[in-house]
């Protein structure tokens, strides 16, 4: 870009676009006017770059003006993406829309205000805290015996001792001593509190359940 475009589009458009983008621009999901001035200045210096380029003569009324509809139309200096769904055009156009998981959901009939937080709320456990387990039972399996995998196989298919020591052809008093040495390698290898924290409810839905067993009270109450 030359030094003359350059003053044109500082002197002449940028001006015109900071009067305009605040009053005739709306704004998507996170942006704002700033934002939105910023985006068009480098569209209209890509204008001028290339209307220079090309030889042509173009005055700043008709780069601001250019500029101006393609960012109401969604278009931003880093792309005009229409199936993006982060994109602002494609939300401009109704294909989608973005929604804050703190934004709160209407409840009309209970009066309870949730957030889409705890609608979309997983019951499943930690993922994070199932892999660091996974990796643990797989090192401790290597620190076992055959007869004592068999045994942790037999016992997650929800079979007994029993069928353990007819299986190994050996005294149930025999397999009893296997399961109770297995026990202790288990606490001694992952912590005497494992059974208690595979148990355990993870406090981020204490107040999930809670409310949820509110609704259906208030639910059964007027049913």
């Amino acid at each position: 870009m030359s030094p003359q475009a350059g003053w044109l589009l500082q002197a002449e458009v940028v001006p015109r676009l900071r009067a305009s983008i605040p009053r005739n621009v709306h704004c998507v999901g996170s942006e704002d006017a700033e934002e939105l001035i910023q985006d068009s200045i480098a569209i209209a210096a890509k204008m001028l770059h290339s209307a220079e380029a090309a030889g042509k003569t173009v005055t700043a009324g008709n780069v601001a003006y250019y500029a101006l509809q393609l960012i109401r139309s969604g278009r931003r200096s880093n792309g005009s993406s229409v199936v993006d769904v982060m994109a602002p055009g494609t939300q401009l156009n109704g294909s989608a829309r973005l929604n804050s998981l703190d934004e709160p959901v209407a409840e009309e009939t209970s009066g309870e205000s949730f957030t889409f937080n705890d609608v979309l709320a997983s019951d499943q456990e930690d993922p994070a805290t199932i892999a660091g387990r996974k990796m643990d039972w797989e090192s401790l399996l290597t620190r076992l015996t055959e007869r004592e995998k068999a045994m942790v196989t037999y016992l997650l298919e929800g079979k007994t001792v029993s069928d353990v020591a007819w299986a190994f052809k050996v005294s149930r008093s025999a397999m009893q001593q296997c399961k109770e040495r297995l026990v202790q390698l288990i606490q001694e290898f992952m912590g005497r509190d494992i059974l208690i924290q595979v148990l355990r409810v993870p406090g981020w839905k204490n107040s999930l359940n809670a409310s949820r067993e509110r609704l259906a009270c208030r639910y059964e109450r007027r049913n």
